[in-house]
């Protein structure tokens, strides 16, 4: 069976969820924001203190392009500050973006597959 390929060339963007317990660690994850926001060119999306879509736990995305990949992404695993983040693209497709192209820096955590299209709609 020959595995799909891909042209990276098809990658929009990328999304980094990060996620975080409103009670316990937000303010953590504020403090990762900001610097994210400081120091990249980046859009921070808005804070979910509830679960919404596929996530399972509260999270914020942080929005990039695809130069700032090979700088934030390292900036992030040495700075995640214990916080799990998944990190994907956006190609379009987003049940494969998230569950088969992404990967995940700290500890993997349960997606609601169904909640995610197959392709933008």
């Amino acid at each position: 069976m020959q595995a799909d390929s891909y042209d990276t060339g098809i990658i929009r963007a990328f999304h980094a969820h990060v996620y975080y317990d409103p009670a316990a660690t937000r303010d953590v994850a504020a403090i990762v924001r900001e610097e994210a926001v400081a120091r990249f060119p980046l859009r921070a999306g808005r804070w979910h203190d509830v679960p919404v879509g596929p996530h399972t736990q509260a999270m914020y995305q942080l929005l990039f392009d695809p130069g700032v990949f090979a700088t934030l992404v390292p900036w992030l695993m040495l700075n995640r500050r214990g916080l799990d983040v998944l990190v994907h693209p956006d190609t379009g497709l987003p049940r494969r973006d998230h569950l088969v192209h992404g990967f995940w820096l700290g500890k993997a955590l349960p997606l609601k597959a169904e909640r995610l299209p197959e392709r933008d709609e």
